[in-house]
C-alpha cells in the first residue's frame, strides 16, 4: 500500500437524457483499446472518472480511487468516511494521457480501507457536461465478479503509465499492517507498481470495464507489514510474495447506488463495510 505521494519524490509511508450515449446499458460495447480516456491524476494518487451500469447522462459525475488517497488520512480499521464535503480536483486525461480538463468534488460519497480500500468522490458536474465539453466519457464499473487468468490492465494516471498482465488468482484475505482487505485480486508478476498507482483503475482487457481499484504490492517480501502485505487462506496459513501487487474488486460497489448516482449503504445487495 502506497502512502498517497507529496510530489514525485516522497517516500513510501508505514447516459442521453435516460441513459449515458457512449455507455449504456443497451450501447456499451468493449473499448478496441485501454488507453488513459477517463483516468485522472490526483495530487498523489491515481483514479477514474466511473459510471455504474445503470447511471444516465444526467447523473452527477463520480471519481473512484484508493480509500488510503484521501486527502482527510488514511481511514483507520473499522472507519467509514461518508458524505463527507470535499472540493478536492482530479486531472482528466484524454487518450493519449494529456490533461483536458480539472475537475472539482463536492463531497466524498465513501472511502474506507476495510474489506477494502476505496474512495468515492462526487462531482459538481455531470457526465453529460463532462462530455460535451472534453469529448470524455466515463469507465463503467463492472457488476460482476473479476474472473482468474483475465487479461487485465492497470492505467495510473498519476504516472501516465499502463501496466499490462492477467490476474493471477484471488486472496482471501490480505493483510497489511493494520488493515485487512478480502478477496484481493493478485496480479501476476508484470505489474510491478509503484508509488502514485494508488487508486489506478484495473480494467478488463476486453470488456474495458472497471473490475477493481489497484492498492498495493509486496515490496521486499516482509510478512504483512505496511508496504507487504500478506495473503491469509481460510485455514490462516500465511504466504508472502515478494513483488508481486493487488487489486481490490469494485464488482460490490453498483449495488450500493440507486437511481440518479445516489448512494445508500443499506440498499439490497450493498455489502460496503458501514460506519
Amino acid at each position: 500500500m502506497k502512502k498517497p505521494l507529496i510530489g514525485t519524490l516522497a517516500t513510501l509511508l508505514a447516459a442521453g437524457a435516460t441513459t449515458l450515449a457512449v455507455a449504456s446499458p443497451a450501447q456499451a460495447a468493449p473499448r478496441a483499446t485501454v488507453n488513459f480516456a477517463g483516468t485522472v491524476a490526483l495530487s498523489n494518487c491515481s483514479g477514474s472518472l466511473v459510471r455504474m451500469p445503470g447511471s444516465t447522462a444526467s447523473d452527477p459525475a463520480l471519481v473512484l480511487s484508493n480509500g488510503h488517497c484521501l486527502e482527510s488520512g488514511m481511514p483507520g480499521p473499522g472507519q467509514v468516511v461518508l458524505n463527507q464535503a470535499s472540493s478536492r480536483t482530479f486531472t482528466l486525461l484524454n487518450a493519449s494521457g494529456g490533461g483536458v480538463a480539472t475537475l472539482r468534488a463536492t463531497k466524498v460519497v465513501y472511502g474506507a480501507m476495510t474489506d477494502t480500500d476505496v474512495s468515492i468522490y462526487q462531482l459538481n458536474t455531470s457526465y453529460s457536461s463532462i462530455q460535451s465539453r472534453y469529448g470524455i466519457a466515463p469507465l463503467t464499473v463492472a457488476a460482476t465478479h473479476p474472473v482468474q487468468g483475465t487479461s487485465i490492465k492497470v492505467v495510473s494516471g498519476y504516472w501516465k503509465k499502463i501496466y499490462s498482465c492477467s490476474v493471477d488468482g484471488f486472496a482471501y484475505r490480505l493483510k497489511e499492517a493494520d488493515w485487512t482487505f478480502k478477496d484481493s485480486v493478485r496480479y501476476t508478476s508484470t505489474c510491478n507498481v509503484i508509488g502514485g498507482t494508488s487508486g489506478s483503475p484495473v480494467v478488463d482487457a476486453s470488456s474495458g470495464q472497471v473490475v477493481a481499484v489497484n492498492n498495493t504490492i509486496n515490496e521486499s517480501g516482509e510478512r504483512c507489514t505496511l508496504d507487504n502485505p500478506c495473503e491469509v487462506d481460510q485455514n490462516g496459513t500465511v504466504t508472502v510474495r515478494r513483488g508481486i501487487g493487488y487489486a481490490q474488486e469494485t464488482y460490490g460497489i453498483p449495488a450500493c447506488f440507486a437511481a440518479g448516482n445516489k448512494f445508500d449503504l443499506t440498499l439490497p445487495g450493498c455489502t460496503l463495510p458501514r460506519p
